[in-house]
């Protein structure tokens, strides 16, 4: 155990820089999915959770407000 952690120290110590450039586009373009991924996250829970809960309030809404003598609604 200890010779291949031993080996292993040894390898991530000789690990040499990589001599490579990565353009300001690559950046931008990271930028651009990270942001999808967090407004497709949102969108999701917007379209799964709360147009439904929006839904079933405005039927609890209609049945609460019962109508008066008049025929209108009492709030």
């Amino acid at each position: 155990m200890r010779l291949i952690a031993s080996c292993l120290f040894m390898l991530l110590m000789s690990a040499t820089p990589a001599l490579a450039y990565i353009g300001p586009g690559a950046g931008a373009g990271v930028i651009a999915v990270v942001l999808g991924v967090i407004g497709a996250f949102f969108m999701t829970v917007l379209a799964v959770i709360w147009y439904p809960l929006k839904r079933l309030f405005k039927k609890t809404r209609k049945k609460s407000a019962a109508p008066d003598a008049d025929g209108n609604p009492v709030s």
